[in-house]
Formats: C-alpha cells, sequence, structure tokens
C-alpha cells in the first residue's frame, strides 16, 4: 500500500485502541459478566412477569414513544454517530445532552459501550475473530452468552476513550452510575401514569431494547445483502432491511462497516435511516456541521464493490482503487 493510501485508511482505523501489534484478537475466555447479567436478566424476568398483568393501551404508546426517542437521538446519533465515529461535530452541550438520553436506554455507561464497540470492530477486521465477537453460535445460544458475558483476551489491546471522552468528568458519572437513571424516568412515569407507565415506560422499554441490540448485532454479521465487502475481515456486515425502522438506520450494517466514518448509513433512496434524519434535523437547526458521508470520505483500499450501485455513493477515486483488484 502507498504512504497516500495508508494516510486515507487511516479515517477507517479504531481511534481508541493501541497496542494492537501485541494483540490477538482470536484467543481469550468468557468471565460471568455479573453485574450486566443480573441487570440483564432481571429486566427481562420483569418485562414477561409484569407486561401482561400491568397491560394497558397507554403503557404501550409509553413504552413505543420512549424507545423510538431514546434509541434514535440518544443510542444511534449520541452514542454511534457522534461519541464513538465522530460523524459531525455539534456544540458538547448538545453531545453531552444527547449522551445522556443514550445512558437512558439502559444498555451501559458512554466508556464502557466506546470500549465494546471499537473492541469488537477491531477484532471483526482482522482475518481471524473469536467466536464470541463474530455472534458465530445460534441466535439463543449467541444471546445468552452476549447478555451474561464477558470476553477477557488472552492478549487485550489497551483501550482510552481518548480526550474530551475519557477526561470528560461528567461522562465519567455516567459510566459509574448509569444504572440509576432509570429511577427518575421511572418517578416521572408514575407520578403521570402510574404503575403501568412504569412497567411498559421502563421495565418492558430497557429489556426489549437490550435485546435488540444484541440481535442486530447477531443477524446483521451473519447473512443478509451486501454492497460492499471488506477485504481480509474475518467477519462482514449485512444489511437487514426490516430492521431498518426499529433500528434507527443501524441495521443497515453492511454499508456502516464499507464507511464507518459515515453520518448516513442509509446509503440508497430505499434505505430507510431515522437516525440520519436526526442529524439532518440539527443541521438545518445549526447544531450540526461537518457531517461526514461516503462522498466526502478518502477512499478506502480494503474496499471492494459488490454491486453496480455501490460506486455511486463512493468517494471520488473508489472506483479507480476497486479496479486494482478483482470483486469478490
Amino acid at each position: 500500500m502507498s504512504i497516500a493510501g495508508e494516510a486515507a485508511d487511516g479515517a477507517f482505523k479504531v481511534g481508541s485502541l493501541s497496542g494492537l501489534e501485541d494483540a490477538d484478537p482470536a484467543s481469550g475466555r468468557l468471565v460471568w459478566d455479573w453485574p450486566r447479567s443480573i441487570w440483564n436478566m432481571g429486566f427481562l424476568a420483569g418485562a414477561v412477569v409484569l407486561a401482561p398483568i400491568f397491560f394497558s393501551w397507554s403503557g404501550v404508546l409509553i413504552f413505543l414513544i420512549l424507545s423510538g426517542f431514546t434509541l434514535c437521538v440518544g443510542h444511534s446519533v449520541g452514542f454511534h454517530r457522534r461519541l464513538i465515529h465522530r460523524t459531525f461535530d455539534c456544540p458538547k452541550w448538545l453531545e453531552r445532552t444527547m449522551v445522556y438520553i443514550g445512558v437512558l436506554v439502559g444498555m451501559g455507561g458512554p466508556l464502557w459501550t466506546i470500549g465494546l464497540h471499537d473492541i469488537r470492530d477491531w477484532a471483526q477486521r482482522q482475518k481471524d475473530c473469536h467466536w464470541f465477537l463474530c455472534h458465530a453460535k445460534p441466535a439463543l445460544a449467541d444471546g445468552f452468552y452476549y447478555l451474561n458475558f464477558r470476553l477477557v483476551f488472552d492478549r487485550p489491546p489497551r483501550f482510552d476513550a481518548g480526550p474530551g471522552i475519557g477526561d470528560d468528568p461528567f461522562y465519567r458519572f455516567l459510566q459509574k452510575s448509569w444504572m440509576l437513571h432509570q429511577v427518575p424516568v421511572a418517578a416521572a412515569l408514575f407520578w403521570l401514569g402510574g404503575w403501568s407507565w412504569v412497567v411498559w415506560g421502563v421495565v418492558v422499554r430497557v429489556a426489549v431494547c437490550f435485546t435488540m441490540h444484541w440481535y442486530i448485532a447477531h443477524v446483521a454479521h451473519r447473512r443478509g445483502h451486501q454492497d460492499w465487502h471488506v477485504d481480509d475481515a474475518a467477519v462482514q456486515g449485512y444489511n437487514i432491511a426490516w430492521l431498518a425502522i426499529p433500528t434507527m438506520g443501524e441495521s443497515w450494517h453492511c454499508n456502516h462497516h464499507a464507511f464507518p466514518a459515515s453520518a448516513n448509513h442509509g446509503l440508497y433512496p430505499d434505505q430507510i435511516d431515522l437516525g440520519f434524519e436526526f442529524v439532518k434535523l440539527l443541521a438545518r437547526l445549526g447544531l450540526a456541521r461537518n457531517i461526514q458521508l461516503p462522498d466526502n470520505l478518502p477512499p478506502r483500499s480494503a474496499l471492494t464493490p459488490l454491486t453496480a450501485r455501490a460506486l455511486s455513493v463512493a468517494a471520488p477515486g473508489q472506483a479507480a482503487l476497486s479496479q486494482t483488484r478483482p470483486s469478490t
């Protein structure tokens, strides 16, 4: 690879990790992640038992509104597109607000989320990857391990969320206290709508959101439609159309693997991406700028187009790079 190619591909590297020369993405052991396991299984059990008892149509509506709001603004845009991938710039107060809303989803704190995401992305881009990070087991087994265990590498990379994140006192506070932030939500819902709103607006919502987060990670790394192939990667991403709306566009996962620094995951006219629609709304309000898209990112040498429409959204120069190697 040329020096220019190395510089261009630097835009696609996982920036929070170091010591990768000695790290091994395929060797490690699973240990019981007891705080997260108790949290996840407790909410799942609570949702199964309490949802029928406290069913109401207003509770279901609260579940849908809060799930959509927290997943879109908090997780998809705040956590993923802003904090992890820096796909657009925005004021710090807005970033912190969206990250707080992401904590309300109920999956984890911001530093844990970045570390989990970046280590998984790094491992999946290698030629070999531990089965836990490949989502290689059948769905029920994969879900059991994902929601209850964590992987301890034999030779792990070093993680540092970086300046403005890892040293941010607010994010460090959220990381330590993320479980507690369901309490004020539950109190407000009880005051407004009673126990039905608490059960559906907190217990069912949190259980569904973290289960769906695992499920999209499972299915979008196993099979589906592809427009791009990431060369030499142990795990490919796939586009899962029927999950596009509930995941706020995160299920266009082949597109995301190809262009991780892009704020837009739904790259083609028929691909709904509600997360990117929110980014565009922020831009219209003057709150988002420097929005990164495939056509203004540098060409990526380790990317092979698989369909004719693929290059219609790619950076200038991607076609020339693609012609230097055979399509898969």
